[in-house]
C-alpha cells in the first residue's frame, strides 16, 4: 500500500505563497506520475496540476497556470507544489496523488494522500 503524506498547508492572505509538499517513501515512487488535486467545500474534487515521472512534462489547470509550480525530487521522494499569487478561490484541501502514467483524470490515480488544508482569507 502505497502512502502519501501532504504537509505545508495553513492559512495566508491574498496574494501570499504557500510550498506544499508530498511524501512517497515508495520504490515505485521514481515511476509513477504525480498529481496534485483539490477539493472545496460542496464542491467536486478538481485537477491541479501534475507531473510525469522523470519531472520534465508538467500541466496545470488554468485556473492555477502561472501562479503555481509543480516539481519533484526523485532521490528526496517528494512532490512540491509552489502556490503564489493565492486568491480565496484557492481555499480547498489539497490532496496529492500517484498515478502509473501522465494523466490529469483523477480516475487514473490509485494512490492518495489524506490532503492538508489551505485557507485564503484576510
Amino acid at each position: 500500500q502505497v502512502q502519501l503524506v501532504e504537509s505545508g498547508g495553513g492559512l495566508v492572505q491574498p496574494g501570499g505563497s504557500l510550498r506544499l509538499s508530498c511524501a512517497a517513501p515508495e520504490p515505485t515512487f521514481a515511476s509513477s506520475a504525480m498529481g496534485w488535486f483539490r477539493q472545496a467545500p460542496g464542491a467536486e474534487r478538481e485537477f491541479v496540476s501534475t507531473i510525469d515521472a522523470t519531472g520534465t512534462i508538467t500541466m496545470y489547470a488554468d485556473s492555477v497556470k502561472d501562479r503555481f509550480t509543480i516539481s519533484r525530487d526523485n532521490i528526496k521522494k517528494q512532490v512540491y507544489l509552489q502556490m503564489n499569487a493565492l486568491k480565496p478561490e484557492d481555499t480547498a484541501v489539497y490532496y496529492c496523488a500517484a498515478a502509473w502514467y501522465f494523466s490529469r483524470s483523477s480516475s487514473s490515480y490509485n494512490y492518495w494522500g489524506k490532503g492538508t488544508q489551505v485557507t485564503v482569507s484576510t
